[in-house]
């Protein structure tokens, strides 16, 4: 048998691992090059048990990496042989099918050791800012998509492979970045090993094997105590999801069975896959389906492999959510990204407190520009926006959140920084959020301008959008209205958010992220609330008349409470 811990050391030492990929986290922070990964955090970090069973992700996580790391990892240190592992080893891949689902999600993996014994594995996955390849969502495979790295050796034993260095180097637009942010991956692991090696000295441990199975059984245990409050049977819900210009909708179908403590997702019925960039991995439809599941029924225990024992996943192979190589998958978050809310959906009428309407952040907008400054030095940006955060039964939807994806929007200075382009407003949209008892978030819109320099001009600057709701907008729950649709505007006029623009000296886009999803009745939310939205500048007093029914004095800002009650009896009726 095994050392058994007493909870509250098995507590302080959970913590303790969490902490120290807390830590990894933090030299990312301080030594990324790419302000995705600075500011936005389109990273994760991670470390299993020398079986490749998750034990600890940061606190801070982007869903669709670190469930698929998950899977991924442990399917990459099996199929290792062990003799191979030496100390100071890193691997690296950003395989889609092993990992996160596209090029730009680069993994590097280390084993670590402890009294010459293989003791765990650390690992982080960077959305690589540049991988090179034709930036836009049109691709019809992943040859086009940038450069394809199997999983070789980065470090043997500490020797660096230079010809792997090279060959990244040689494919990118800007190498110095992503020479520097890989090695900002290799600081992470080597803070999560030596700290790992350090809590095993001074807790007397030979390994982390008996730590990491109370560890999953215990989470096992609390996840299945969740998931057998809800009665048995089967839940279903599907999701409409836009296609480029011409395309027929992509439909994704979702069968929820619950069996006492186990739950299967099924998602036979899913549209095949297409010829574009939106297709999805398994891993990473694995990934939303845990993220829904985990955040209904056990959303306070840390991740870990016993999560995700309880879950089974059926979805059809060659389907856009279970791709075949050589698939596009580029652009996989504007299908991946609403696995989530269609799960949400599935099991609203059995867990109506714990699912949120439809966010406008679902697909998280993505948009990467890129050309060359006035002295012919490549750039290439990346920026992340959010929507309005569909409401709950309880809550008003957040503001310009990125769901279910996590992350974080970019901040202007820093985006000008680093490019030679303008930001000429960004703002929150009145009236986005959808109408309900409690009001979907708003969304947000950006300009952007190519600055017309005649004493440094630049060229055309590309801009590739992975992006969605242009066409249906943020559905509402319980008798809640939609949000506000998307949009994408070059020049004031409307332009493709799934290819490639190119933007002359002088020329803007305008992108407005969609508003959420509200929730229940609008005619039930207090006339106050409506009042304080009025006064904030969230709704307009014609729409706090046409959706909610309260009649609002537009020189006092207070309601009539005759008309609104009379208005309310009217609008009820009909």
């Amino acid at each position: 048998m095994g050392r058994a811990f007493d909870p509250i050391t098995l507590e302080i030492l959970w913590r303790r691992l969490i902490s120290i990929v807390d830590e990894a986290d933090g030299a990312v922070a301080r030594t990324a090059f790419s302000s995705l990964l600075r500011d936005a955090h389109d990273y994760t970090c991670m470390f299993t048990d020398r079986k490749g069973r998750e034990l600890a992700q940061g606190t801070f996580v982007t869903p669709g990496q670190s469930g698929a790391m998950a899977i991924g990892i442990r399917n990459l240190v099996n199929k290792i042989p062990v003799e191979v592992y030496k100390p100071e080893d890193v691997f690296i891949t950003n395989d889609p099918w092993a990992l996160a689902g596209h090029l730009n999600d680069v993994c590097v993996m280390s084993p670590i050791f402890f009294k010459n014994k293989l003791t765990a594995f650390t690992a982080c996955v960077f959305h690589h800012s540049d991988i090179g390849g034709r930036v836009s969502s049109d691709n019809h495979d992943v040859f086009e998509e940038g450069i394809f790295i199997p999983i070789v050796k980065l470090y043997d034993g500490g020797v660096l492979n230079q010809p792997v260095i090279d060959m990244i180097r040689w494919n990118v637009r800007t190498p110095d970045e992503v020479i520097g942010d890989i090695r900002s991956q290799i600081a992470a692991n080597h803070v999560c090993a030596e700290k790992i090696g350090l809590m095993l000295k001074e807790n007397n441990l030979e390994s982390l094997d008996d730590l990491a199975d109370q560890i999953i059984s215990r989470t096992e245990k609390s996840m299945r105590e969740g998931i057998e409050k809800i009665p048995d049977g089967v839940y279903r819900a599907e999701g409409m999801i836009e296609q480029m210009q011409g395309k027929e909708n992509l439909v994704v179908k979702a069968a929820v069975e619950v069996r006492g403590s186990d739950i299967m997702i099924d998602l036979d019925g899913s549209s095949p896959q297409v010829n574009w960039g939106g297709n999805v991995v398994y891993n990473f439809t694995f990934a939303y389906v845990f993220m829904a599941v985990k955040s209904m029924f056990d959303p306070d225990i840390p991740n870990n492999e016993g999560c995700a024992k309880p879950i089974q996943l059926k979805a059809p192979e060659g389907s856009v959510v279970n791709c075949k190589f050589p698939a596009a998958v580029a652009a996989r978050l504007v299908v991946g990204h609403f696995i989530t809310e269609i799960i949400y959906r599935a099991l609203s009428g059995v867990l109506p407190n714990r699912v949120i309407a439809a966010s406008g952040g679902t697909p998280a907008q993505m948009n990467v520009f890129y050309g060359k400054r006035s002295d012919g030095r490549p750039w290439h940006s990346v920026i992340i926006r959010g929507g309005g955060m569909g409401a709950s039964s309880n809550n008003d939807g957040n503001y310009v959140y990125i769901f279910p994806a996590n992350g974080a929007n970019t901040p202007v200075e820093i985006f000008e920084s680093d490019t030679p382009l303008i930001v000429e407003s960004r703002e929150l949209l009145p009236d986005s959020g959808g109408p309900g008892r409690t009001k979907g978030g708003l969304g947000q819109r950006e300009v952007f301008r190519v600055p017309d320099d005649k004493y440094a001009p630049i060229p055309p600057v590309h801009l590739g959008i992975q992006a969605g709701r242009h066409i249906h907008p943020p559905q509402g729950l319980f008798g809640g209205k939609p949000g506000a649709k998307a949009r994408f505007l070059v020049n004031g006029a409307p332009g493709n958010p799934f290819g490639l623009t190119q933007l002359k000296p002088g020329e803007a886009v305008t992108i407005d992220a969609a508003g959420g999803g509200g929730c229940g009745n609008p005619l039930e939310r207090e006339p106050e609330r409506v009042v304080s939205d009025v006064m904030e500048g969230y709704v307009s007093l014609e729409k706090a008349r046409e959706d909610y029914g309260v009649v609002i004095d537009p020189k006092t800002r207070k309601v009539d409470e005759k008309a609104t009650r009379k208005l309310r009896e009217g609008l009820s009726k009909g």
